[in-house]
């Protein structure tokens, strides 16, 4: 078996474990209130890479963490990546009328139902990361994971943070510490969070830990790289939105500050510096092949 046709069956094995333990923890469509679970369940299960939870499994299953613990961590972050996602898309920021191939999830349910399910999907996820059934002897470790995505989802170099940063220099002048600020929070925080906590759930050492951010670091920041240069040079069906919407909003993106094919170059450079991080880690191979999968990706 060659080595992508087995990495595409432990993304496909992954993604429909994932499936399972999110349909599991998400109310179904037909719970009072029905309208709001429906229009959770709308973006939760539209599709996409679930880059994010992959992360997290494959950072825990090196340190042969338990699925009790590890699903339903990977599940909070998908559940709080996509969260983002429908708040994102709303009017009152980026606008978007498609998200991954189909109406957003304002244009099916209204601004006001698509605000809440985004609400109601942050709240669901720290529900669900308390409610882990950790044995005493370890409940620091699940205390260390729920800080760190609380941080990595929030104002202070967290995503929350990034976005707030992202709206206020569109449309002005910036520079190059200016745009890593922005995407290492925008982008990058929920990213790195997504490994980390996958070596704080496994008991990882500080050695381990150190290598395992700077992989999450650099690869956020490639992943955000890669996804300014195809909202300009993607199409519709490739990237699942409305390209072109970075430059009409005169947004601070890599390729208004340095042009597609030296971000390209600087992706790649990021990438080398991810894998240098965790090659000397056991079992680090997924990861290699994750972060490879990010700077091929064409949506």
């Amino acid at each position: 078996m060659s080595r992508a046709t087995a990495l595409a069956e432990y993304l496909n094995a992954q993604r429909e474990r994932l499936h399972q333990w999110l349909d599991r923890l998400v109310p179904s469509e037909t719970t009072p209130p029905d309208i709001i679970h429906r229009a959770m369940r709308y973006s939760l299960f539209a599709g996409g890479k679930r880059l994010r939870p992959i992360l997290t499994i494959a950072t825990g299953e090196m340190f042969d963490v338990p699925e009790s613990w590890l699903l339903p961590t990977a599940c909070a972050i998908e559940m709080i990546h996509t969260y983002s996602l429908i708040h994102d898309d709303l009017p009152a920021l980026d606008n978007d009328d498609w998200r991954r191939g189909r109406p957003t999830c304002h244009k099916v349910f209204g601004e006001a139902i698509a605000l809440l399910a985004g609400d109601a999907l942050l709240t669901l996820a720290f529900r669900t990361l308390a409610e882990i059934p950790i044995p005493d002897a370890y409940r620091d470790r699940q205390v260390r994971v729920i800080a760190e995505i609380a941080q990595a989802a929030g104002t202070t170099e967290g995503m929350i943070g990034g976005q707030v940063l992202d709206l206020l220099t569109e449309g002005k002048p910036f520079d190059e510490m200016t745009l890593r600020t922005i995407h290492r929070a925008k982008t990058g925080a929920l990213i790195t969070a997504s490994v980390r906590v996958g070596g704080i759930l496994g008991g990882a050492g500080s050695e381990p830990m150190r290598a395992l951010t700077r992989y999450g670091e650099c690869l956020g920041l490639a992943f955000q790289i890669i996804d300014d240069v195809l909202d300009v040079t993607g199409t519709p069906e490739e990237i699942g939105k409305t390209p072109g919407k970075d430059a009409v909003a005169r947004k601070a993106t890599y390729p208004r500050l340095h042009g597609i094919e030296a971000s390209r170059r600087q992706a790649e450079a990021l990438i080398g510096e991810a894998l240098d991080a965790i090659r000397p880690l056991p079992r680090s191979e997924r990861l290699v092949a994750l972060a490879q999968l990010v700077l091929e990706r064409r949506g």
